[in-house]
Formats: structure tokens, sequence, C-alpha cells
């Protein structure tokens, strides 16, 4: 029997990927170092830990893991809409919000469309635009950060994704309120734009008093505008994978229909739900880290 090229057989847009490198666990770097004592910064995770609150309710729920979870994710919704003001229908919970920016792509996004980010954006943008074929836009960095006029100029009839992290990562920038919205005005309504703001407790903390925005409250006059968050960085819990998006009902039905039924682990909807309502833990990681 001859040999198949296995590797011949996925798709172009996954044949010419690489594997993304995460930051390594700190357990390897001690084994590769032979250090003993190790202080991460590559993952941007937070030092502080979860919430004891979160902790202690994880305890309790130990006993039901043969269970499967709740795979509409009624709870940590309910919550997340009475803090954000925004309808259930509109929330779809990720297994972080990076699962929620492949969902997206692969709900949304065809070879035959294009997705502009920025140069300096997120690694994972140009991963889910080349894993399901599309073309990527990288448009040259202004300062560090998104030259907003030049990626309104990059959009074409093709165009279906615009991503914009606000603030950036790795570089930190981040897009005031004037800017942004001055943006969202002139996006054509084929176009979605993904505001990741994974970041952006922090942010709002320190620069409140300087117009930085909270992309949630324009939902309502930007039918493409889709909002992502997460539980990693500020909240702690990068270990348990959860974030979101908010957005209008018809596209978060969309991602519902893509989604894995059961994208979320038990563990992970319980504590990010206790999580969301220790604003008191919250509140002192931030003002730390201020």
């Amino acid at each position: 029997m001859s040999e198949c090229d296995l590797f011949s057989l996925a798709t172009k847009g996954v044949q010419s990927l690489s594997p993304y490198q995460a930051g390594k666990p700190i357990d390897e770097l001690k084994r590769e170092y032979g250090v003993s004592d190790v202080i991460k910064l590559a993952s941007n995770e937070n030092p502080l830990g979860p919430s004891p609150k979160v902790v202690a309710s994880l305890q309790g729920e130990l006993a039901e893991l043969a269970r499967y979870p709740d795979g509409n994710a009624f709870d940590l919704k309910k919550a997340l809409a009475k803090k954000h003001h925004v309808e259930i229908d509109q929330i779809t919970v990720g297994n972080g919000s990076n699962d929620i920016l492949e969902i997206l792509t692969r709900a949304f996004v065809t070879p035959e469309h294009e997705i502009i980010f920025s140069q300096h954006a997120f690694a994972v943008y140009p991963i889910v635009t080349q894993a399901v074929g599309a073309k990527a836009v990288v448009v040259p960095a202004k300062n560090w950060g998104h030259d907003l006029d030049a990626m309104q100029k990059s959009i074409t009839d093709n165009t279906r994704v615009i991503f914009i992290a606000n603030p950036n990562n790795p570089t930190g920038t981040w897009l005031g309120k004037k800017e942004l919205s001055a943006f969202l005005q002139v996006v054509p309504d084929h176009v979605l734009v993904v505001l990741d703001e994974a970041y952006f407790e922090f942010a709002e903390m320190a620069a409140s008093a300087e117009g930085y925005p909270n992309g949630i409250e324009w939902l309502k006059d930007y039918s493409n505008l889709i909002v992502t968050r997460t539980f990693s960085k500020a909240y702690g819990l990068a270990g348990l994978r959860v974030g979101y998006s908010v957005s209008h009902p018809d596209i978060a039905d969309v991602l519902n229909r893509v989604r894995q039924p059961f994208n979320v682990n038990s563990l992970a909807l319980k504590a990010a739900e206790i999580a969301l309502d220790d604003i008191e833990y919250l509140e002192s990681g931030l003002k730390l880290n201020a």
C-alpha cells in the first residue's frame, strides 16, 4: 500500500500555518533553565490569581464533574447581561475570547473574503484569518497603534471583518471615544467590526478620565459591532479559559449555531459567575496594578 501524504489533505490555509507558540509554563522553564524562582511575564497572566471566593466556590462543583456543563451558560449569561445592561440573547460564551474569534471567522468568513487588522496586533488575528483561507490585510501601525484612517481606506467590497484590540495587545496603545466612534460611523454595514477588549478593565481604570470608550455602550448604534472580553486577565482565570462576546442578537445567534455545545466547562462557568460578582477583589487588583 502506497503511503498517502496526509499533510496534503489539510486545507491550504491550515497547511501554511505555524503552530502557535504560547508562553512556556513555569514548571517547564524551571526544567529547561535549572532555576527555582521564575517570574513569568510572557502571557500577561494575573499574578494575584482568582478571587478567594472563586476558589471556595469551585469546591462545591467537584462532585458534579461527571455531568456535562450547561451548554447554554444560562447563569453566566444572565449575570453578564445584568452587568452590561444588555439582553441575554446578545451574549456568546467561549473557551476564552480566542474561541469567539475563531468561531466568528468560521461562521462569517470564506476564502473570498478579506480581514483587516493592524501591524503589531494580537497574534490570533492572522491565525484565524489564515485558517479559513481568507486574505489578511495588515495595515501598518501608527505610533505603535491602530491607524484608523488607513484601515478605513483598506476596506473593499470583499472585506468581512476588521479586528481592533483596544487596548492593543501587545503594544498597549489605545483608541479614544472620539476617534473610534468616528471610525465606526464610516464602516459599511457588510463589515463586522470586532472590538477586542481583553484588557478593558485595566484601561478603564487608567484612562477613564481621558476618554477611553466602553464598546458595549455602542452596540445599540452599530449592529455590525462585536465586543469581546475575557476572564483571563483582570479576573485571573486564564487557566480555566472563559471569555464572551456581546453583539446584535442576530450575530450571537449565528455564533451559537457554530460553537461547540459544551465549549466552556462547568468549573469555568461557575468561576466566571462568582468572579463577576466579587467587585471588591477585582477593584483591589486593578488599583494595585495601576
